[in-house]
């Protein structure tokens, strides 16, 4: 099973590109979920969900429309959140998961999160905190976790890897290829080299995806429909609905070559 879908999907720019002018920001996941069957929720990176969210995030969609939900920043950025938030994470998500709509928890790790002992131990805690009978899929920013060892912890935790699409920049993780549990994960966050550092977010992801660029992926996206499970492709190429055009086009590559 494959779903792809955006990185999000209340963005004011995206009226006019993909949303109706007039469109209330309560009715974007509803308009969202006619045309795609999946989305990644960033929102909980900034701010701890609540149950009221995902009840009402549930009521909006289908029954086969599916999240990813991406972790709280204290867990990951800031790494100051502990067991009491975890529950606290977990009981917002009790609509998703009772309704069958949660893919997975996306774990996201800044660069400066590098490999060392330490941190693989924290990894292993955190998958405690959590429990293993939730889906986690781990993305790191550092290339210095693209060794065996990286592998061998997360199919040891039962956890996934995120593959990545990015700039060509030194240290980054570059386009490593790895399957470590029932669910791949593909994110695509554009090729934008110039803006990477020292712009804002919506400048780095600034960026089109062309046919080509998105047909290199295909015998990977094959490996990992073979391989897994479940197959997850998001696209956090937001700016101006970008993210949403990559999205159409890589529907349909998939649709024709898979």
């Amino acid at each position: 099973m494959i779903y792809i879908g955006t990185a999000g999907f209340s963005y004011d720019d995206w009226i006019g590109p993909f949303y109706p002018e007039g469109i209330k920001g309560s009715e974007m996941l509803e308009f969202y979920s006619r045309e795609f069957d999946f989305v990644e929720l960033n929102s909980t990176y900034y701010h701890m969900p609540s149950l009221k969210l995902f009840v009402s995030m549930d009521r909006k969609t289908p029954e086969k429309f599916m999240f990813a939900v991406k972790l709280f920043k204290g867990f990951t950025h800031e790494r100051t959140s502990g067991k009491e938030d975890a529950q606290r994470f977990m009981f917002a998500l009790q609509p998703l998961i009772e309704k069958g709509k949660l893919l997975c928890i996306l774990v996201q790790f800044p660069y400066s999160f590098h490999y060392n002992s330490e941190n693989v131990e924290y990894i292993k805690n955190l998958r405690k905190m959590f429990g293993n009978d939730i889906n986690m899929n781990v993305e790191f920013r550092n290339r210095a976790w693209v060794r065996k060892e990286t592998v061998v912890l997360l199919r040891g935790e039962g956890l996934g890897f995120v593959c990545v699409d990015e700039p060509d920049i030194k240290g980054l993780m570059g386009k490593v290829t790895a399957i470590t549990s029932d669910i791949s994960y593909v994110r695509f966050h554009g090729r934008n080299k110039t803006a990477w550092y020292g712009t804002t977010g919506s400048e780095r992801y600034d960026y089109m995806y062309s046919r080509e660029e998105l047909l290199e992926w295909m015998p990977t996206i094959r490996e990992m429909t073979t391989k897994s499970g479940i197959t997850v492709i998001s696209f956090n190429n937001h700016p101006i609905g970008k993210a949403i055009e990559s999205a159409r086009l890589m529907k349909e590559l998939t649709a024709q070559l898979l």
